[in-house]
């Protein structure tokens, strides 16, 4: 199984993303990070989707640093280990489950 799935939607409109996340059984919310954030490896107990609607985010996981723009949508599988960094800051939807 992949544990770790990036997909360039296009869609950056926050109530849709939203909307088809909860429609897919996530609980979501948005989230901001400013410029220079870092978070040290660590991991969910569920699975979590980071969809990008401002900005830009850097994700490292599975040996893969990923860099992810507005539109794109990045699934980990419960218990993937991963860290994150902002360069520019971003303004991302979360959902988990």
């Amino acid at each position: 199984m992949e544990r770790v799935k990036l997909v360039s939607t296009g869609l950056t409109d926050e109530r849709e993303v939203l909307k088809r996340l909860k429609e897919e059984g996530y609980a979501v919310y948005v989230w901001e990070d400013p410029p220079g954030t870092y978070y040290p490896t660590h991991t969910h107990p569920g699975k979590e989707v980071r969809w990008v609607l401002e900005g830009e985010v850097v994700i490292g996981a599975e040996g893969k640093e990923l860099r992810l723009k507005p539109g794109d949508r990045l699934e980990l599988e419960p218990g993937t280990p991963h860290w994150a960094r902002t360069e520019k800051g971003v303004r991302y939807a979360c959902g988990t489950k």
